[in-house]
């Protein structure tokens, strides 16, 4: 952990071996002292790429987690804002980081599941930020769903994917061990903890989100910088709700 304060070995074993919703119950007075937390490079860079594509009246956080998004969306939306997750102990850390803040939209914390989202079609933009991993693929046209119907006409679901790690690489190493330990993990340990890193093919993501209705295009987030192919490192998926 980059902090002395963060989680200790222990305290991430026994996240580790939790069900999702028990382990971010119990990471979440220290998530944002860990890596996992959004850096605050992308929240911006997701912020002035989105910005232009505006104006919002109403936000949804999908999975807000500690309420980085929520932050993004403060800046961006008139009305109101939401974040929705199903950790109740997230939800507590977001309420009290944004308590009293000034000069932003009110916001409004639900505890729900995203594949069951209690909205009506009222929100202008949704967004997400590091969600995904915990939808397996076969779980995607389900979220998707709700997200759309969730949405006024015309509104636009946004969040950043990264461009995966060169074949044979440290970083693409790292990644496969991981989930090929989560999935040793989740056959031998009940209950499953579902984080994986593999799931989330950028291709797939945009044919599930065009089979449920979205009209997709995808932006460069330049602020993350380019490879040295010349692809951008992060896109900028934009779902608009036709």
């Amino acid at each position: 952990m980059p902090t002395p304060q963060g989680p200790t070995l222990r305290e991430l074993a026994v996240q580790a071996l939790s069900s999702t919703m028990r382990g971010y119950d119990l990471l979440a007075p220290k998530f944002d002292l860990t890596p996992y937390r959004t850096p605050d490079r992308v929240l911006d860079a997701v912020t002035g790429a989105v910005r232009p594509l505006g104006p919002f009246r109403r936000g949804l956080d999908v999975c807000c987690g500690t309420g980085a998004g929520v932050g993004v969306l403060r800046e961006l939306c008139q009305e109101r804002v939401t974040g929705v997750d199903f950790s109740a102990g997230m939800l507590g850390v977001a309420r009290s980081a944004h308590a009293g803040a000034a000069g932003a939209p009110p916001v409004d914390w639900v505890r729900a599941d995203a594949r069951a989202l209690p909205f009506a079609p009222v929100f202008d933009l949704a967004l997400s930020f590091g969600a995904f991993g915990h939808f397996l693929p076969e779980e995607r046209p389900l979220l998707f769903d709700q997200v759309f119907a969730s949405l006024r006409p015309g509104g636009l679901f946004v969040f950043p994917v990264g461009a995966p790690p060169a074949v044979g690489s440290r970083p693409y190493w790292s990644l496969l061990g991981f989930d090929v330990a989560m999935r040793v993990r989740n056959a031998l340990w009940r209950p499953p903890f579902v984080m994986y890193y593999r799931t989330f093919p950028l291709a797939g993501v945009v044919d599930d989100l065009v089979r449920t209705g979205f009209e997709v295009r995808l932006l460069p987030l330049e602020e993350l910088g380019r490879r040295q192919d010349g692809s951008p490192r992060a896109r900028l998926v934009v779902a608009a709700r036709g």
